[in-house]
């Protein structure tokens, strides 16, 4: 049979249009099977590897545990959308390897939290670190679990230095309030502040002796506990007794005796806390009443401070210890407060703000910058709160 060019030419057309179409339907399934095949990362579990974790660690442990599973994901999605993408070795160079990165780092954060407040784990980081593949679109391992218990209070391992028992020893200091004497006005809440410095300062010492149960060797409670806590009572005594100095006879102390404690040994219970409320010189004999009465005859007035207003959102991290300085400032105010009743009639016409407001406002600057350093240590720093330091009087 005879066929014309022009025939010829469109059974050509035609036959290269079906190649065309088996091609494009060959492509297409490829690619529907890839989808289908993408491989996932296999990360080996840390949670499990980390031990008991401090109170004081939970918080960061839990947020870094949920970062691993982020991390996780990304990684992922990122297997996802660069499929076909690079060489033989692209999953490994811009995926896995990023990974394992992220992950060393965050473990250590984890492993440095811990190493804080209790003995930091001995993980191999390198082999948590590093993540394989699941091929073919086989299933990820289960998640991180993100929630850890913290250890039971007086629980654990009591180790060597309670002797093997099960409760923590506590601190037993010696009572300064009854060596101090008779406190001058002027110093009372001075005094008292400090006294009740004392009692925190215990009960910082009683938490540790919990919380590092089984820590350490012989001398542990000795240099990390017993230690540091008489350093702490030698500048606080000495505070008290610079502070009655001032205004009358600076009282003879033996510091160094006062300062040490020993232990209460399983688990007794401490001796009853210092006295913060202490006698007081009649303000009106033998010292300065000066002829300018501040407070008339009548009731003494009362400060009235700015509220700290316009905090930004408070990290988890620093909620604790923003919370603690602003009620230190509520304690400042009430110190001031009692300081005025107490000297009604001293000094002359700058007396209260010499004696009172001035170092109110010192003390609440402090305070402050305290407050703005404890949120810039995780989120940004709020700038200028010292504006809410200054204080003056309802009369």
């Amino acid at each position: 049979m005879h066929i014309s060019r022009s025939s010829a030419r469109r059974w050509q057309i035609a036959g290269v249009g079906a190649v065309a179409v088996a091609l494009v339907g060959v492509g297409l399934g490829v690619a529907s099977a890839a989808e289908n095949d993408v491989p996932t990362v296999n990360c080996p579990s840390v949670a499990g590897q980390l031990g008991t974790i401090p109170a004081q660690s939970q918080a960061e442990i839990e947020r870094n545990l949920a970062l691993l599973n982020t991390q996780i994901a990304e990684a992922n999605k990122r297997l996802v959308s660069s499929q076909g993408e690079g060489g033989a070795n692209f999953i490994q160079n811009a995926i896995l390897g990023p990974l394992k990165d992220k992950r060393a780092s965050t473990i250590d954060r984890m492993l440095i939290s811990i190493g804080r407040h209790a003995a930091a784990p001995k993980l191999d980081t390198n082999a948590l670190a590093t993540c394989s593949l699941n091929q073919n679109g086989g299933g990820v391992a289960a998640p991180e679990p993100t929630a850890v218990e913290p250890p039971a209070a007086g629980g654990g391992d009591a180790g060597e230095e309670t002797g093997g028992s099960t409760g923590a020893p506590t601190v037993n200091c010696p009572a300064v309030a009854g060596a101090l004497g008779t406190v001058p006005a002027q110093a009372q809440a001075e005094i008292e502040r400090n006294l009740a410095l004392l009692n925190t300062q215990i009960a910082e010492a009683n938490k540790r002796l919990v919380t590092s149960q089984g820590e350490g060797g012989a001398n542990f409670i000795q240099n990390a506990i017993l230690g540091p806590l008489k350093d702490k009572r030698v500048a606080t005594i000495n505070r008290m007794a610079t502070a009655i100095g001032r205004n009358a006879a600076k009282p003879v102390l033996d510091v160094n005796t006062l300062a040490t404690c020993s232990l209460n040994e399983n688990g007794a219970a401490a001796p009853a806390p210092e006295a913060t409320v202490v006698p007081t010189a009649n303000p009106g004999a033998g010292n300065n009443a000066g002829g300018g009465n501040n407070a008339g005859g009548g009731a003494a007035p009362t400060v009235n401070c700015p509220a700290v207003a316009g905090l930004p959102s408070i990290p988890a991290q620093a909620q604790a210890e923003v919370i603690r300085n602003l009620e230190l400032l509520d304690t400042q105010i009430a110190e001031a407060n009692a300081r005025l009743i107490s000297t009604q009639g001293q000094g002359g016409p700058n007396f209260i703000q010499n004696a009172i407001l001035g170092p109110l406002a010192d003390k609440r600057v402090a305070t402050l910058n305290r407050i703005e350093t404890a949120i810039g240590r995780n989120a940004a720093k709020p700038e200028g709160l010292e504006k809410f330091a200054p204080c003056s009087l309802n009369e």
